[in-house]
């Protein structure tokens, strides 16, 4: 006999039964024999968005570089590109430009090049990294359609130490396969008793990494600097200021286009990207006053890209600005969290054309309200309006879009240690500027639509003292997808419908010095019913094959502490309606490291790290397959020994 397909409540029948809940919620809270219950603060509709997150102290450990080096351990997480510069980063088979990406609350919306990364990063200074897979909470920000990832600095009362009024540390990393030297200078203090500030500098002169066979990956060089400064003050008891300043800067020989691997249709060729950030960061939470947490976030961030290729110089930049302002408030059983934002975008291909401009406007309001309805249930439901405009100047079309999304989840303990969880999700994307490469030569579709998206997922979960593990199964649908038409290269329209299904498991354990932990992904992404690949759905989605995460964590002693890590993935064929079929083959990697803090010197650290220890020769299925003789992805870095030594003063 066939199962019955879960029913999905739609957007009307959504918002009535959140009015009910939240009405059941304020008769509880009215009821003088209710049990009084301590706040929960819950950051997604499931209860694992720290399988995928990443903290300082696995940054550290990883000694990471770049992107892939960051997210290696998380399993809904993939990068591909091979150089850094040309690094996508893609949640369970959907691109970045499909999620909402910020930094310190600042979002990183425009786009420059579709062969290139959109997002730049430093982890040196990354305080965490949380990931939000598929389409969230009512928090998730504007555009959210496959999820969200939100990274954050540093303060400089991070690094100080317990009655330190001033300090530094110094670093330097040296990395075996490209045969360079990484340092980072940082200087923090108090100014005063309520102030602080830091300032960090890192540099990187890279080298073309060498392949697993040994073979150099012509194109992947790389001069980094990086400058982030940071002031945070204490105004009073309740109100805290932070003011960033981050200015990143990457220049190198790459190929045409970065994606791909050096060919003679695929020359090198000069290219420089930059990005400087600015933002500052409000909090108001007076004590003793449940109903006043107030957040705002004002950003302004410009990116650009300079190359002298085949076209001749050409220079593509974008300027996002816009701000974030919230409040959570505790009433009786219930945390509202409510708020408004909005943001400009404008991209600019410079020097190309005179109407090589497009410009948008994205204004939000939102309101996501978390009820605790008993001790063992926890219901979060929200919405969100969004009122998307969008101007492109090469084809003076105009789009104004607007529209609602509803979620709905809740997490139930069933004992101490088990708990379920299920949840849905709907968001919204109205068309916006395409990267700036192409607004000089590329129309939007007179009648392009929005994109909307659908995420369904539900698990369980289980914790102890000793055992923890989770599994979960969702299904992503993001309708009427944007990307370049197939029957019209300099035409951006409505490809069809954008699938992502899948399910994680997870399992670990825990001993006093010792942490084991195992994941499995599986994902299945199609784009209007084909399976999506880095070269035909550039931009929208991708395919990797089922992956297997492990990891080994021990702290021998006060002193030293090892790991080990390694990423096993299933072979599987991709089939290109353009330029036919290709096979990515399996791979497995391991990783190793180890730290040491001398015992008569504390202030001193020394980290090794052994990435790709068997020196496997392979292409990630994040990046473009090998279509040889056509063309090719890049395969990854080889064997890499990464030594550091950090000195905190």
């Amino acid at each position: 006999m066939k199962t019955k397909q879960a029913y999905v409540p739609k957007p009307k029948r959504l918002m009535l039964l959140m009015a009910s809940l939240i009405a059941y919620g304020n008769v509880q809270a009215a009821d003088e024999n209710a049990v009084s219950l301590a706040p929960v603060k819950v950051t997604a509709n499931t209860v694992t968005p720290e399988l995928n997150s990443v903290d300082a102290d696995q940054i550290a450990k990883l000694q990471a570089n770049d992107l892939q080096d960051l997210f290696s351990q998380s399993p809904e997480v993939t990068i591909g590109g091979g150089p850094g510069f040309a690094q996508k980063l893609y949640v369970r088979g959907i691109e970045d430009q499909l999620l909402n990406i910020t930094i310190d609350g600042a979002q990183q919306s425009t786009r420059q090049f579709h062969h290139a990364g959109r997002i730049s990063i430093e982890p040196e200074l990354l305080k965490q990294v949380e990931v939000n897979a598929g389409a969230g909470n009512a928090l998730s920000g504007p555009g959210a359609l496959g999820g969200s990832v939100k990274f954050t600095t540093k303060d400089p009362e991070d690094l100080l130490k317990p009655d330190q009024q001033f300090g530094g540390l110094l670093k330097g990393t040296f990395s075996s396969n490209t045969d360079s030297f990484k340092t980072n200078t940082t200087l923090f203090g108090r100014l005063t008793d309520d102030w602080s500030a830091m300032v960090s500098v890192t540099k990187a002169d890279v080298d073309n990494y060498d392949d697993g066979d040994g073979d150099e990956a012509i194109g992947t060089e790389a001069d980094q600097d990086y400058l982030f400064t940071k002031v945070v003050g204490h105004l009073t008891d309740s109100q805290t200021v932070r003011f960033s300043y981050e200015k990143r800067k990457d220049e190198g020989d790459r190929t045409q286009r970065p994606q791909w691997q050096v060919a003679d249709f695929n020359p090198l060729y000069p290219v420089e990207s930059e990005r400087e950030t600015y933002t500052v960061n409000y909090n108001l939470n007076p004590l003793n006053n449940p109903y006043l947490d107030l957040d705002l976030t004002l950003y302004h961030t410009e990116t650009e890209l300079f190359q002298n290729g085949r076209f001749g110089p050409f220079t593509g930049s974008g300027e996002s600005k816009g701000f974030d302002l919230r409040n959570t408030s505790f009433l009786g059983i219930h945390q509202i969290t409510y708020g408004v934002d909005y943001r400009e975008d404008e991209t600019i291909a410079d020097g190309v054309d005179e109407y090589a401009v497009d410009e948008s406007k994205v204004k939000g309001i939102y309101l996501q309200d978390d009820i605790q309805l008993t001790n063992a249930l926890l219901v979060s439901t929200g919405l969100r309006y969004d009122d998307y405009e969008t101007r492109n100047g090469f084809a003076n079309t105009k789009y104004d879009e607007n529209d609602v999304s509803a979620n709905i989840g809740f997490n139930y303990h069933l004992t101490e240690n088990w708990s379920t969880f299920a949840s849905y999700a709907e968001a919204f994307k109205g068309p916006l500027a395409q990267d700036a490469f192409k607004i000089g030569f590329t129309s939007n579709a007179p009648d392009l639509k929005p994109e909307k998206a659908e995420n369904m997922e539900a698990g369980v979960a289980y914790e102890s003292r000793t055992w923890f593990g989770s599994a979960k199964a969702y299904r992503t649908e993001i309708q009427d997808v944007i990307g370049v038409s197939p029957e019209n290269s300099r035409l951006f329209d409505n490809l069809g419908d954008l699938e992502s299904d899948g399910y994680i498991l997870e399992l670990g354990r825990r001993w006093d010095s010792l942490m084991a932990r195992v994941s499995y992904h599986y994902n299945d992404a199609e784009v209007d019913g084909v399976k999506a690949n880095a070269y035909d759905h550039n931009g929208i989605a991708n395919t990797v094959g089922d992956t297997l995460i492990a990891s080994l964590d021990y702290q021998y002693d006060s002193q030293w502490q090892f790991g080990w890590n390694a990423r096993f993935v299933k072979g599987d064929k991709v089939n290109s309606p353009v330029i036919g079929e290709a096979d990515q083959p399996g791979f497995g990697i391991h990783d190793f490291y180890a730290q040491w803090t001398p015992a008569l010197a504390e202030d001193i650290k020394i980290a090794l790290t052994v990435r790709n220890i068997f020196d496997k020769n392979y292409i990630d299925h994040s990046s473009v397959a090998d279509y040889s003789p056509v063309l090719s992805g890049y395969q990854e870095p080889g064997r890499d020994v990464r030594l550091s030594v950090a000195w905190q003063f």
